[in-house]
């Protein structure tokens, strides 16, 4: 289903144009990524919902579809069709929600589609069941940005509040992985990264006050239980719910709980969350168990430790956040490469030397320095394969050798990089508390 592009958005296009005006490429590349989203993956639905899908897969995932639509948030307030859509897609991830806060990707109609056979509760709805604390972060900041983008409130509603309620207390229960939840996953005849070890309970943790993720934002296993960048993404999360709660909702046992349980996973990640690198300093792990163990890299997913000042956990002059800055872009990280062509960070969930348009764009919104900005611009007009679109994974030496060519996540993130080079960011987001730091 193809949307007809409307007025609003080809205004924007015509913005940026003006704006790069001597660049025909830039020009080409941001118009192909930003419309991509809007005229390939939304899926307008009989009840006033909105579908999204993620490109090549046909599922919503309530990560990919919140990051999706979020460069669209700087036209809500001037175009009534897009600020619908965008509410279609909160109140559809709340239903989502509130069918099962474990799933992470779900099916248009519960038609029994899956990705796998796997050994967990399963739904018809449920196209993958993946426990993933950023699939419950992402739906509340797009909420969040929605009412202060837009000024309007009526997704704030019983289901919305239902489905805060439901995650609030899946985190409280993951806080107790071992001893208080039922969550488990198996997947047989599959790489390890795509299944929980431990019967399915993934490794042994101890108490942290943090939350227990199965999986990344990757969708690959944790290796230990604790994520560091998504549990920070949920101590922001959890702020914004309880402002939401006060301000709106008028449920002030709602926004308690959601205070007190930021703190305690903030207790957690400064008593657990961080390492000193004989080299760096003291940077941020990127996994940890309680019992001592630790994991110290960085993907190209986001909530990842390079998102920090995105997501809002931390400004971006933060010192611990730049002593982790620097580990993350040189090469102690395990998955940062460099080629001959570009440099930069990917994923276990892709193969060696595999660099992401994510993590690229990332870098870009997380970065004062014009310099590197201009340098990570010029990256992706090398980097696109002559497609005009963004890709999940692409090769060091040779961009033409990429991974997923109908990616809109990488669209719409490099989409919002581009647009923040102008000045021009989501309204109630981190950005705009740090733009006026950067160098134009």
């Amino acid at each position: 289903m193809t949307q007809q592009l409307r007025t609003s958005i080809q205004g924007l296009i015509k913005k940026v144009h003006n704006y790069y005006q001597t660049d025909q490429k830039l020009q080409a590349m941001f118009e192909e990524c930003f419309v991509n989203t809007y005229q390939t993956t939304i899926r307008p639905q009989s009840d006033g919902t909105t579908f999204v899908i993620t490109g090549d897969i046909p599922a919503m995932w309530l990560r990919d579809s919140a990051a999706q639509v979020r460069p669209y948030l700087l036209l809500v307030d001037q175009d009534p069709k897009i600020a619908k859509m965008i509410q279609g897609v909160i109140e559809k991830q709340m239903f989502f929600i509130n069918h099962d806060p474990y799933a992470n990707a779900f099916n248009e109609r519960p038609n029994g589609n899956r990705y796998h056979e796997d050994q967990t509760k399963m739904t018809d709805w449920i196209w993958e069941r993946k426990y993933e604390i950023d699939s419950l972060c992402y739906p509340i900041q797009l909420a969040y940005l929605y009412w202060k983008s837009s000024g309007i409130t009526t997704h704030f509603n019983q289901q919305f509040t239902e489905a805060m309620e439901k995650i609030v207390d899946v985190w409280m229960t993951e806080q107790h992985h071992a001893d208080q939840s039922d969550y488990h996953f198996v997947r047989d005849n599959c790489p390890p990264q795509d299944t929980l070890s431990n019967d399915g309970y993934g490794a042994p943790v101890g108490y942290t006050g943090m939350t227990w993720s199965g999986f990344r934002p990757s969708d690959d296993a944790c290796k230990y239980g604790y994520l560091i960048p998504s549990n920070m993404f949920a101590v922001v999360s959890l702020q914004q719910l309880a402002e939401i709660a006060l301000s709106i909702l008028e449920n002030e046992s709602l926004a308690n709980k959601a205070n007190k349980l930021a703190l305690e996973i903030e207790q957690g990640i400064q008593q657990f969350g961080m390492v000193e690198h004989p080299e760096f300093g003291l940077i941020y792990a990127y996994e940890t168990d309680g019992l001592g163990n630790y994991v110290l890299m960085d993907d190209a997913n986001v909530p990842s430790l390079l998102s920090i000042p995105y997501i809002g956990y931390r400004p971006f002059d933060d010192e611990i956040y730049q002593n982790t800055r620097r580990f993350i872009l040189s090469e102690e990280n395990p998955y940062y490469f460099k080629g001959k062509v570009a440099s930069g960070i990917g994923s276990p969930h892709t193969p060696d030397q595999y660099i992401w348009h994510i993590a690229l764009a990332i870098q870009g919104l997380t970065s004062i320095e014009k310099e590197e900005r201009d340098r990570l611009i010029q990256l992706f007009k090398e980097t696109d394969a002559n497609q005009n679109l963004m890709h999940e994974g692409f090769h060091v030496e040779d961009p033409e050798q990429f991974t997923r060519p109908w990616f809109s996540w990488a669209n719409s993130m490099f989409s919002e990089f581009l647009l923040s080079e102008m000045g021009l960011v989501v309204e109630g987001s981190p950005l705009q508390a740090y733009k006026k730091k950067r160098i134009y």
